[in-house]
């Protein structure tokens, strides 16, 4: 009799003891989800961080870049527009580094199936490059009959832009804080295009300055409309949460917008005038090769951050990150190139600013909720 209680009290404690650590495992579990989350989100910040710097880096050296061509005696817009895409052969060598080396997740016939056809690839790639090639192209009128500092601050539109697109693109809900941002950027252009005596400062006419600022507001909403279309395209085509899906989506449509300039460049006949522009470049025909090498190079690494940020987190987030770079250009446009940094100016770019931290704000609001819901989630999924 006296074992027999002695072996029930063994097992009573060990169901008491069993009890017990499945209660501390319930209780650690919130602490290893919080600890997995945290790690996640340090990796995101990582990728995030580095595409950004790609971007800002990238945008500000290039459109210093493109006017200085123009400054030193290139006068070609196809020339100007072909270097914002060209230099896509660069990315095919971490593209085959990813392709070769990256561990494989899923079985070739899962990978199969979630792959998007052929024809489906091609249409979204050669309507991306004819966009590219298009918007480019305004770009590049822009860049040649603005001051790099209106041009820049010019750009601080697509902010607006891509709200819009957003919203009927990607889902994008309007808060009264991307209103008031795009109401500020929207007044920043405005007080730009009424400048008076805006024209003076690149002496060109003033409707040839007309022409630049209608191209540079027609090319942010190009830019911002293909920032959303991409988007869409990773969402409803792509599918694959991978590096090289991003370097894929840089590089193929550049492929057809290089393909549209070179087009473009016979068609026009400035390849005649190529020759007579290097042996006439001021600062020598080195200098003109190396500045339009470099342009194409370091455009295709601020498309890498872009295309990247889009990737990470959305279109208008892209475009954000984007916008703080903006006005970093003007004041290297004033050491460099001597722009006049005139009041109007000052008060667009606080107006840009505004908007900016306007819009940021927001999306801090956005991820902090967004953190939340991930996190009683997962408690509610690993409890059930």
């Amino acid at each position: 009799m006296g074992e027999i209680q002695e072996v029930q009290l063994q097992i009573r404690c060990q169901e008491s003891a069993g009890v017990q650590g499945k209660a501390e495992s319930n209780e650690a579990f919130p602490t290893k989800l919080r600890s997995s989350n945290r790690t996640r989100q340090y990796n995101w910040w990582f990728r995030v961080i580095l595409y950004a710097f790609f971007l800002l880096s990238g945008q500000a050296v290039a459109t210093l870049l493109g006017r200085l061509y123009y400054d030193k005696g290139g006068s070609s817009k196809w020339m100007a527009t072909l270097v914002q895409s060209a230099g896509f052969p660069v990315l095919f060598v971490p593209l085959f580094i990813f392709k070769v080396y990256s561990p494989q997740t899923s079985s070739t016939a899962t990978t199969a199936k979630n792959s998007p056809s052929e024809f489906a690839l091609t249409l979204l790639y050669l309507s991306l490059g004819l966009l590219f090639a298009g918007d480019n192209m305004m770009y590049s009128y822009g860049l040649l009959y603005l001051p790099v500092s209106t041009y820049s601050l010019l750009c601080a539109t697509q902010l607006a832009f891509n709200a819009i697109f957003s919203y009927f693109l990607n889902s994008q809900k309007f808060t009264p804080f991307i209103f008031n941002s795009l109401v500020l950027l929207t007044i920043s252009a405005s007080l730009l295009a009424a400048e008076p005596n805006s024209a003076e400062t690149t002496k060109v006419s003033k409707g040839k300055y007309m022409i630049g600022f209608l191209c540079t507001l027609g090319a942010s909403a190009g830019y911002s409309l293909c920032l959303s279309l991409t988007q869409l395209a990773f969402q409803k085509v792509i599918k694959k949460e991978t590096i090289t899906a991003v370097l894929e989506m840089q590089i193929f449509p550049s492929l057809v917008a290089t393909c549209v300039c070179v087009v473009g460049i016979f068609a026009s006949g400035d390849w005649k005038h190529l020759k007579k522009e290097m042996n006439e470049y001021a600062e020598g025909k080195v200098s003109y090769v190396m500045t339009l090498v470099w342009t194409a190079i370091i455009w295709q690494i601020s498309s890498v951050g872009t295309v990247g940020l889009i990737f990470e987190a959305t279109s208008l987030f892209t475009n954000v990150i984007s916008t703080l770079g903006l006005p970093i250009i003007p004041i290297f446009a004033v050491i460099f190139f001597h722009d006049k940094l005139s009041g109007i100016k000052v008060v667009a770019l606080f107006l840009s600013l505004w908007g900016f931290v306007s819009y940021i704000y927001q999306h801090y609001i956005d991820n902090s909720k967004s953190k939340e819901t991930r996190i009683d989630v997962d408690l509610n999924e690993e409890k059930l």
